[in-house]
């Protein structure tokens, strides 16, 4: 019960920024609506180590198509076929690391972020060996055997994507 509240407590505090960065436009509507996305799969990946395809899916989908009527581009549908394709490479490499939930929220990502999801995908990558960095200094070889939830560091990569990967890629790419 915690969690879910602490989850509508930070999903109320992105919807805040959202507003404030992007104004009441429907760019921000669709930013505060990817934020619910992003916070309730990180909850049930906590709760239950899954990544919904009854929330993922239709977000992915309703991304697309949003996305594309709100700014006519193929860079939505080009950021989730090749975030969501790297993905399910990744996963078809390693099964044991990565799920097909993750391929599905990547794809999703790249529908909701654009470009800007492959900066959230290297950050929340970035994020997401911090954990596992600790848990095999700690365990040591044993540690491999640990499974951990990568939502969580996804999502969080997916935000600083939101609101700073502009800046980002402008400083990666000079």
């Amino acid at each position: 019960m915690r969690l879910r509240l602490a989850a509508l407590v930070v999903w109320l505090a992105l919807a805040a920024a959202c507003l404030a960065v992007f104004g009441v436009t429907v760019e921000a509507i669709v930013n505060v609506l990817g934020c619910a996305v992003v916070v309730a799969v990180t909850v049930t990946d906590l709760e239950r180590r899954i990544v919904p395809n009854r929330i993922v899916l239709p977000a992915l989908a309703v991304a697309l198509v949003v996305q594309t009527i709100r700014d006519p581009s193929v860079e939505w549908l080009l950021s989730a076929l090749g975030a969501g394709g790297f993905f399910l490479v990744l996963a078809l490499v390693y099964p044991a690391g990565l799920g097909m939930g993750d391929v599905k929220l990547a794809a999703f990502l790249g529908a909701w972020l654009g470009w800007n999801a492959f900066v959230g995908l290297f950050i929340g990558t970035l994020l997401g060996m911090l954990p596992a960095l600790a848990v095999l200094l700690r365990r040591g070889a044993a540690g491999r055997r640990t499974t951990l939830p990568y939502v969580p560091a996804l999502a969080a990569g997916a935000v600083i994507g939101l609101f700073f990967g502009d800046a980002i890629l402008d400083a990666w790419l000079g």
